[in-house]
């Protein structure tokens, strides 16, 4: 699997605090390694057809959609904000 980036997720990112960037790169790790892993708490999105959600932290998410060998990571941020617009 490899991991690809939306302008939106991008954008994200830049706005988290560095101690937030540092453990949404963390979980992107363990992503890719098993997306199942007991800290992502990785879970479809109700409502929204093939978006899957990643817990980064208590209070940060990412969400993304798999598509054959990809993650295409759709946005990043805090849980509320991201699960309002998740793609």
């Amino acid at each position: 699997m490899r991991l690809l980036f939306t302008k939106f997720f991008d954008r994200d990112y830049k706005t988290l605090p560095s101690i937030v960037q540092r453990q949404c790169d963390k979980q992107l790790i363990a992503l890719l390694k098993d997306p199942h892993h007991p800290s992502l708490r990785t879970s479809k999105i109700r409502g929204f057809e093939d978006i899957w959600e990643g817990r980064i932290n208590k209070d940060y998410r990412l969400t993304f959609q798999i598509s054959k060998d990809v993650y295409l990571l759709r946005r990043v941020g805090r849980h509320d904000e991201v699960l309002k617009k998740p793609y």
